[in-house]
């Protein structure tokens, strides 16, 4: 399935001007494929690094999906243009975070003059209905900063709340 991303009203996007995703559930693997389109030029993104676990990838350009089973935990991963990733699980809201010790299958990246795309592929271990939250922080040359989701909160950008959960994939 595809879906569109759109920027968070109170942080508009200049460079980037659309994000879709590319969406399954197969097997217990969500596979995803985000693709921003745009000037690419104007983009800040991390040069390419070793695929390893880094912490605080939301700061810079990242792609990100919240994946939460029946109840309150939920799991966030993080996928850098650079191939760093990250996975958290949560018991809560913002609650209970650790390391989630689940490593990407796989993330793959191809930037063009007007447009960027990653690949990637995680096993969020919950069962059921899966209610996904999908988003991406986009950072440009400037230092200005958008914040692109399925379905934003109201407030400012925060891609934890519950609102943010807003495709169901059984």
């Amino acid at each position: 399935m595809r879906v569109a991303l759109t920027p968070h009203p109170d942080a508009p996007a200049s460079a980037v001007t659309a994000i879709a995703v590319e969406i399954a559930r197969e097997d217990g693997l969500l596979r995803l494929t985000y693709r921003a389109s745009g000037r690419m030029s104007e983009l800040l993104v991390p040069a390419p690094a070793e695929f390893e676990r880094a912490d605080e990838l939301w700061k810079e350009t990242c792609f990100e999906a919240f994946v939460r089973g029946p109840g309150d935990a939920y799991c966030e991963f993080n996928f850098a243009p650079s191939t760093r990733w990250a996975a958290y699980a949560f018991d809560g809201y913002r609650s209970g975070m650790r390391n989630y010790e689940v490593a990407p299958l796989f993330l793959e990246t191809n930037v063009g003059d007007d447009s960027f795309e990653l690949n990637a592929a995680v096993a969020p271990g919950a069962d059921g209905v899966w209610r996904v939250g999908l988003s991406a922080v986009i950072e440009e040359m400037d230092g200005r900063k958008s914040y692109w989701a399925l379905a934003h909160a109201r407030g400012k950008p925060d891609f934890h709340h519950a609102d943010a959960f807003s495709l169901e994939l059984a």
